[in-house]
């Protein structure tokens, strides 16, 4: 297994794909709330426009991404954004630590909940179980998370599966019935797009799963396959979803009601289990990148890089801060604020680095390795 995810195929092809999955699914697709809300509720012919917006805002926006960080050796968030903006990069940092706390909240919340409502355990018991897991995983850096995420997201899929199989199986008629009537509600453009928006925030954080990229054609490949791996569990979700439309809409956890419905309890275990792998899939994905962007910023000041006790209190003092705000009442707010947010990833990395980017690299042209001498960061940057 370590062999064939240490090959280049898969370093290049498949990990990018794998790490932006890991990390998206545990905020979006594990209780499948947000593809009620931003797909699903628009019919089933607008939620698949929907998702196809989605998946080709999310090829370009990363094929560009990959072949700038490429480019411009700059793989931590901080260096990326120095390439692109230029002093105005710490709109990003203002933007990412927001988000970083909403989404770390949900988290640590939604794992406690699950030990307490799925386990009888208390909520804070669940929560430091999760703590220690997020903790021990990023303590041995890259390259395990890197390969954990990879391993654990083949799990998911293997879940996944299973779950649309069975419940197409026993909703199929219901699916065929919506799918024929080929429903499509206004505003399912906005929504797509501000999905794709708001999660693109990931992507700058998780450079570091794409330093195997060597060349423009490699990006551009990476890129569009890790868009279809992101969206295919949404697309899945989306088509079993319709044999419960229209009830399914009002569902606060629209994927746990369908798999009680379908009455396989060892669907749900496996569920149960998956989703809260997931949880720690994005909180070590995230503070792994979070990570990153300190190493570059040690390096570039001290010349040292964070150690692994570092990394682990790193982890331990994010973890227990989004807790705190999440006991305050902020998924509430989390939940009206995901779509509000969107529009700022818009403007500060969407749109710049569609234009400004796209304008950088064509001055700087070819297919090779990055002149040292070339604007950007320098060659001292954190490396791959």
């Amino acid at each position: 297994m370590l062999k064939a995810l240490n090959s280049r195929f898969v370093r290049v092809y498949l990990i990018p794909g794998a790490i932006f999955q890991s990390v998206l699914v545990g905020g979006g697709y594990g209780t499948g709330r947000e593809i009620v809300e931003f797909f699903t509720r628009f019919g089933a012919l607008g939620g698949l426009l929907g998702l196809l917006l989605t998946w080709i805002c999310w090829a370009i926006v990363l094929g560009i991404t990959y072949e700038f960080a490429r480019v411009f050796k700059a793989y931590n968030y901080r260096d990326f954004f120095k390439a692109l903006l230029g002093r105005a990069w710490i709109a990003f940092e203002i933007l990412f630590v927001i988000m970083f706390l909403l989404v770390l909240a949900v988290v640590a919340s939604a794992a406690g909940e699950i030990f307490r409502e799925s386990f009888n355990i208390p909520y804070y018991l669940g929560l430091a179980i999760m703590l220690a897991a997020v903790g021990t995983l990023t303590f041995f850096g890259r390259e395990v998370v890197t390969k954990s995420l990879a391993i654990w997201t083949l799990l998911i899929y293997v879940t996944f599966a299973v779950y649309f199989v069975v419940a197409m199986g026993q909703l199929s008629e219901g699916v065929t019935e919506q799918l024929a009537i080929g429903e499509v509600k206004s505003g399912w453009w906005v929504s797509g797009l501000q999905y794709a928006m708001y999660n693109l925030f990931i992507v700058p954080v998780i450079l570091y799963s794409t330093v195997a990229i060597e060349t423009r054609k490699e990006a551009a490949v990476s890129a569009t396959v890790a868009a279809l791996i992101c969206v295919l569990p949404a697309l899945l979700f989306h088509l079993t979803f319709l044999g419960a439309y229209p009830q399914v809409i009002s569902q606060e956890i629209p994927l746990f009601s369908m798999i009680t419905q379908l009455g396989v309890g060892g669907v749900l275990i496996l569920y149960l289990v998956v989703l809260f792998g997931t949880l720690i899939e994005t909180g070590a994905g995230l503070l792994q990148g979070l990570n990153e962007r300190i190493d570059g910023f040690l390096k570039e000041t001290r010349g040292i890089t964070l150690p692994k006790a570092g990394r682990a209190t790193v982890a331990i003092s994010a973890m227990i801060l989004s807790a705190t705000l999440a006991s305050a009442g902020i998924i509430a707010l989390i939940a009206r604020g995901y779509g509000t947010i969107a529009w700022g990833f818009l403007v500060v990395y969407v749109i710049p680095i569609c234009t400004i980017g796209v304008w950088k690299l064509w001055r700087h042209g070819g297919d090779g390795p990055r002149d040292p001498a070339s604007d950007g960061p320098s060659a001292d940057s954190p490396p791959a």
